[in-house]
C-alpha cells in the first residue's frame, strides 16, 4: 500500500471512530438524559403507544386512573372518579406533564425502563405495558371526606397509625384531571381563582391554633417538666413577649391542671408551658414530629411544602431559638405554620404509643403478570416520645371529646375518640376584614385504647369553631373508615 492510500485508509478509518464514538454516545452512554431532557419530546411521544399501568384504590379493583387506546393506537389517560382523587393521583399527559403519583411512580407505571421495549421488540411490533401501583386509599371514606367538605377550602387526611398507611387523602376545591388533555385544558385550571392544582393537604400552610398545643403537651410531659396533674393559672390575660395574650371570649379561670387546659383549651396556660419547656426543647420535638422537613410520602418534592415558624419581616422557616414568640408558638400562634399532614402526623405519633411512621399512599406495584414486584414495608420516621408520655397525652386528648371538652362534636358511640380542637384568625381573605373568619381544625385517633385511624381535618375562611365545622367531619369519616356503629 503507497503512503497516499494508507494516508487516506487512516483518516477513513479515525473518521468512523468518531462516528461510532458521537452515536455511541447519544444512543448508550447518554440516552438517559437525552431521555429526561424536557426539550426532548420524543419518550412522551412514544409513550402514547404504551398503555400505562393502573392505578388502583386499596382494595386492587376499585380502578382510580387507566389508559384507554383510541382508534389511532394512542393511549389516553383516564380518571373514573374525576375531581374525587386528584389530589393524591395528580395527572398524566404526555405533552403536559404528571403529577401526584403519576409522577411519583412514573418509572413502574410507565414501564422500566422507560422506552419499554427494545429495538427488536419494536420492529416486531411489540410493547410493554406499565405496571399497576395499588394504593392505601379507601374509595367510600375518600368519599365520605370529599362530600363533607361540600366544596369548602379546606382538606381532610386519615392514616394508619402503625403503618404510615394513607387511606383518605380529600382536598376542596379540587379539579378533574380528565380536563388535562391539551394545554389550555391545563392553563385553565392552573388560572382558576380557587388555586384547585394546590394540594391542600401537602402544600397549603395555615395557622394550626390550639391543636399545636399537643406539641406542647408532648414536650412538656416527656421531659419531665410538667405532668397532667401539673397547676398553673387560668387568669386572662397575661403579659406574653410584651403583650397581652387573653383566652377565648376573654374567659378567665383558677388554677387548673394540664389536664383541664387541654380539655377547655386555655392559652394563657399553654403559653406558661411553652416559655417553661423553652425553645431549644420545643425546637427539639418540633424536628422529632417532621416540622422543617419535607415529610417523606410518596409525592414529588415540589409537592410537599415544610412546617414551621416565621418571624415577621424575616423570610423562610426559622429556628425557635431565633427569636420566635415561644409562648404564642405554643398555642399555635406566632407565625407558626402547617400543613394538614404535618399536624395528622402529631396525633398519628401519639396514637402509636410515641413512633411515627412514614406516611405512604402505596401499597404495592404489579407487573402485568400479575406478580406483586414490589410490597411497601411500613417504615419508622422518628420515635418522638416514650409511649408513658403518649399514654398521657392520649388521656388528655380523650378528654377533650369525652369530657365535657371542645371536641364532643367528634365522639362515637362505643368507641373512645381522642383529639383536639383548633381554630386560628384567618387573614388570608381579602374579602373579610379585620381577619374575621377563621381557619379552623380537629386532629384525632380513634380507639383511643387500640387506635386503628389518626386522622387530620382543616377549612378556611370560616365563621365558627374547630369543634363545631371540623370535628364532625372526622366523625363521619371515622364512621366511614369503620370505626364506630358504622363499622
Amino acid at each position: 500500500m503507497n503512503q497516499p492510500i494508507a494516508r487516506l485508509f487512516t483518516i477513513v478509518l479515525l473518521m468512523f471512530a468518531l462516528l461510532v464514538a458521537f452515536t455511541s454516545r447519544w444512543t448508550v452512554f447518554d440516552a438517559g438524559s437525552l431521555k429526561a431532557n424536557a426539550d426532548n419530546k420524543r419518550p412522551g411521544l412514544e409513550q402514547q403507544y404504551v398503555q400505562r399501568g393502573e392505578i388502583v384504590a386499596a382494595d386492587q379493583t376499585t380502578v382510580l386512573a387507566q389508559s384507554a387506546r383510541q382508534r389511532d393506537g394512542v393511549y389516553l389517560r383516564e380518571y373514573p372518579f374525576g375531581p374525587l382523587f386528584a389530589a393524591a393521583i395528580g395527572y398524566y399527559d404526555p405533552t403536559n406533564g404528571r403529577s401526584g403519583l403519576e409522577a411519583y411512580r412514573n418509572s413502574p407505571l410507565a414501564g422500566s425502563p422507560a422506552q419499554q421495549s427494545s429495538i427488536l421488540d419494536q420492529l416486531e411490533g411489540k410493547r410493554t405495558n406499565g405496571d399497576e401501583v395499588v394504593t392505601t386509599l379507601d374509595e367510600h371514606a375518600q368519599e365520605v371526606a370529599y362530600a363533607a367538605l361540600a366544596g369548602r377550602a379546606g382538606a381532610v387526611v386519615a392514616l394508619v397509625p402503625g403503618t404510615g398507611a394513607i387511606r383518605v387523602f380529600a382536598e376542596s376545591p379540587s379539579y378533574d384531571p380528565n380536563q388535562v388533555k391539551t394545554a389550555a385544558g391545563l392553563a385553565a385550571i392552573d388560572a382558576s381563582a380557587n388555586g384547585a392544582l394546590v394540594d391542600r393537604v401537602t402544600a397549603a400552610q395555615y395557622a394550626p391554633g390550639s391543636t399545636f398545643k399537643v406539641v406542647t403537651a408532648i414536650a412538656a410531659i416527656d421531659t419531665g417538666r410538667y405532668t397532667p396533674n401539673s397547676v398553673l393559672s387560668g387568669k386572662s390575660p397575661i403579659v406574653v413577649s410584651g403583650q397581652p395574650l387573653a383566652n377565648d371570649g376573654g374567659t378567665s379561670y383558677g388554677n387548673v391542671t394540664l389536664s383541664t387546659a387541654l380539655t377547655q383549651s386555655i392559652n394563657t396556660v399553654w403559653a406558661q408551658v411553652a416559655l417553661g419547656v423553652g425553645a431549644p426543647t420545643l425546637q427539639t420535638y418540633m424536628d422529632r414530629l417532621g416540622f422543617y422537613s419535607k415529610l417523606p410520602v410518596d409525592l414529588p418534592a415540589d409537592e410537599v411544602l415544610e412546617s414551621g415558624v416565621r418571624f415577621q419581616g424575616r423570610a423562610g422557616y426559622l429556628p425557635l431559638t431565633g427569636g420566635a414568640d415561644v409562648g404564642r408558638v405554643g398555642i399555635g400562634e406566632g407565625g407558626l405554620e402547617v400543613t394538614p399532614l404535618q399536624m395528622l402526623m402529631v396525633a398519628a405519633a401519639v396514637a402509636n404509643g410515641g413512633r411515627l411512621m412514614v406516611p405512604h399512599l402505596t401499597q404495592a406495584i404489579v407487573n402485568p403478570d400479575g406478580q406483586t414486584v414490589r410490597t411497601i414495608a411500613p417504615q419508622l420516621y422518628s420515635t418522638v416520645m416514650k409511649p408513658s408520655t403518649a399514654q398521657q397525652v392520649g388521656l388528655m386528648m380523650d378528654n377533650v371529646v369525652n369530657d365535657g371538652g371542645t371536641g364532643t362534636a367528634a365522639a362515637l358511640p362505643g368507641v373512645t375518640v381522642a383529639g383536639k380542637t383548633g381554630t386560628a384568625q384567618d387573614c388570608t381573605n381579602p374579602a373579610v376584614a379585620a381577619c374575621a373568619l377563621s381557619q379552623v381544625w380537629f386532629i384525632a385517633y380513634a380507639p383511643a385504647e387500640h387506635p386503628k385511624i389518626a386522622i387530620a381535618v382543616t377549612l378556611e375562611h370560616q365563621n365558627g369553631f374547630g369543634g363545631t365545622i371540623a370535628a364532625p367531619i372526622a366523625k363521619q369519616v371515622l364512621e366511614a373508615l369503620g370505626i364506630g356503629s358504622a363499622g
